[in-house]
């Protein structure tokens, strides 16, 4: 069975420029792209959905004011958005649907027939970065596939680098992609979605690495340069380890190896301001409250301006 590139689409500017990216995702792997809608029947939907946008409330109650029921008034909404992506994305083979349930289950369900699923998140302003809400961070923890939050006000344009003009341009080549590693567990799904997101870009892929000293040689030591050198190096050898065969799988691909001493999530975040996209993971054992998707990625999901795939991995 061929797989979908799937957006969900409440029809506010966040949704709108997921489904965007997805429609461009989709061109670049050569998959169909289908657009989801969810109807929570809730006496309230409009309290339940913390991804909705003030345009969609408002959408929501002309609608109902007209006399229409909401399920058949939202209706419209991926018909519409279908209609659209087809015209502005030719060669793009669009579907649409509309399902009834919890929305961060439901979209987390869809995602199973998908090669990914794109969700937006408004942005900051600014200040930069997402306000993710709790359906999309549901759907984070849930998918069994990998899925990309896309910022409210993403334009093609800003995945790329400047024309001859010094003008951002989609024209003009991709900027890196960026993948955040963990060099004690570097998992092969994580690595693979990288490095196939960089080809499918034809740019680079720029692999990072955050690291800390243990905690018995961070406290109670007095400042040891040469130790924090071996440290160093120790930790730049391993991530060129974990890279080596993929180097050999992908020899068109310019990778880019930063070994720092910090936080990891600000490592990311340093990086990911020139990146095109920002490769994450998510490990799926499940704790005793459930699903969760770990701090790094959490704090990269809420601060990060470019958009952000979450790969989850064992």
């Amino acid at each position: 069975m061929v797989g979908t590139v799937t957006v969900g689409l409440d029809g506010s500017p966040e949704s709108r420029a997921a489904a965007e990216w997805a429609a461009r995702e989709a061109k670049l792997r050569g998959l169909p792209l289908k657009i989801v809608h969810v109807w929570e029947p809730a006496p309230d939907p409009m309290a339940q959905a913390p991804l909705l946008g003030a345009e969609t409330r408002q959408d929501w109650t002309e609608r109902s004011e007209m006399g229409a029921p909401a399920a058949e008034g939202w209706g419209s909404i991926p018909r519409e958005a279908a209609e659209g992506i087809r015209l502005r994305h030719p060669g793009v083979e669009v579907s649409s649907e509309q399902l009834a349930g919890h929305p961060g289950e439901v979209l987390a369900q869809a995602a199973d027939s998908a090669e990914l699923l794109v969700l937006g998140s408004r942005g900051l302003g600014g200040i930069g970065g997402f306000v993710v809400g709790s359906v999309g961070l549901s759907a984070v923890a849930r998918s069994a596939r990998p899925v990309v939050l896309v910022r409210a006000g993403e334009q093609a344009a800003d995945e790329h680098g400047m024309d001859p003009a010094g003008v951002p341009s989609a024209a003009a080549p991709f900027r890196p992609v960026v993948l955040g590693l963990d060099t004690d567990h570097p998992d092969d799904t994580l690595i693979a979605f990288a490095f196939d997101a960089a080809a499918r870009r034809v740019t680079s892929l720029h692999v990072v690495h955050g690291w800390f000293p243990p905690p018995y040689y961070a406290y109670g030591m007095p400042a040891n340069p040469p130790l924090y050198e071996a440290l160093a190096l120790t930790h730049s050898v391993a991530l060129a380890e974990a890279l080596r065969p993929w180097r050999q799988k992908f020899p068109d691909i310019e990778v880019v190896e930063e070994c720092r001493y910090g936080s990891a999530a600000q490592v990311l975040l340093d990086a990911s301001r020139a990146a095109s996209l920002v490769v994450v993971g998510r490990r799926t054992r499940r704790g005793p409250l459930g699903a969760h998707i770990g701090h790094v990625t959490h704090a990269v999901l809420h601060h990060c301006a470019a958009p952000v795939a979450v790969v989850p991995h064992g």
